[in-house]
Parts: C-alpha cells; sequence; structure tokens
C-alpha cells in the first residue's frame, strides 16, 4: 500500500468501481437485481450519508452498503480488496459506518455473513461482534429474478 486511506461516503458515480471490487472478493454472494446500478444508487440516495468506500491513490479499496429502517441499521457487502486487507481499513470503514448510524440515534446494527465465508466471520468475532443463536433468519423471495450468484464458486 502506498498511500493514505480515505473513508468517505459513497456516492452513487462509485458504483462501476465498487461493483468491480465485488467482483473480485471470492465467495461474495451478488444479486442479480438488489445489485444492480439501479437499486444501488437508490439505496445510496435512501442512505446518503452511511455507506462508505475506502479510497487510496485514487482507487477504492473497500466498501459498505450501510443503510437503517429508523430503528436497526445494516451493513451489506463489507469488503477489502485482497492486497489491502489486514490494515485496519474494514475496522475503519465499520467504526465510520456505526458512528453514522449512532450519530442518526440507531441502537442496533446488523448484518449477515455467509456460514462459508470464514474470512468474513474471523473479521467481525475479532472486532466484537457477536454471532446470534437465538432466532431464525428468515427469507422470502418477491422476485425469482433477484438470484444470488457466487463470485468464484
Amino acid at each position: 500500500m502506498e498511500g493514505t486511506v480515505v473513508i468517505r461516503p459513497m456516492k452513487p458515480e462509485d458504483y462501476d468501481e465498487v461493483h468491480s471490487l465485488w467482483m473480485t472478493i471470492q465467495g461474495f454472494g451478488i444479486r442479480a437485481l438488489d445489485d444492480s446500478r439501479e437499486d444501488v444508487e437508490r439505496f445510496i440516495r435512501r442512505n446518503p450519508d452511511t455507506s462508505v468506500v475506502a479510497v487510496t491513490d485514487g482507487k477504492i479499496v473497500g466498501s459498505i452498503l450501510c443503510g437503517n429502517d429508523g430503528r436497526q441499521g445494516t451493513l451489506y457487502h463489507v469488503c477489502v480488496a485482497k492486497e489491502y486487507r489486514r490494515l485496519g481499513i474494514g475496522r475503519q470503514m465499520v467504526g465510520n459506518c456505526m458512528k453514522t448510524l449512532r450519530d442518526a440515534g440507531i441502537n442496533k446494527v446488523s448484518l449477515v455473513a455467509f456460514t462459508s465465508n470464514s474470512g468474513g466471520n474471523a473479521f467481525w468475532k475479532g472486532i466484537g461482534w457477536k454471532k446470534r443463536e437465538d432466532f431464525y433468519y428468515y427469507d422470502f423471495i418477491l422476485n425469482e429474478k433477484n438470484i444470488t450468484h457466487f463470485i468464484g464458486a
């Protein structure tokens, strides 16, 4: 890593570079509709201050989609480019999101991590997040076109 890393709010015009980053993340789950340009830009417009990117030397090396429903915050697609991991970038991005959510009056943050994502699960455990064992997570697909594709799988 050469330059300083800057964490800044994600902008709609970051989509191409962020999507390219997502496509390099082994095991990353991308949804056909939710992760389209249109849907990500809508998400960012709805949550203009909470989603972030990590930038160094003019290049996006990390990103988090983060939003809230007025009661709880949620992190999606937390990632750091492989060559920039273990430098504290993920921790900085998560901290930035959590501060912004806290400043907005949000008191709880959640995320979903695939059980097969050992690196991601180690990261979350390492920064103090707790895996919930006391409930089931249910999901209902409203649009069958919204299929999840796994990168590198």
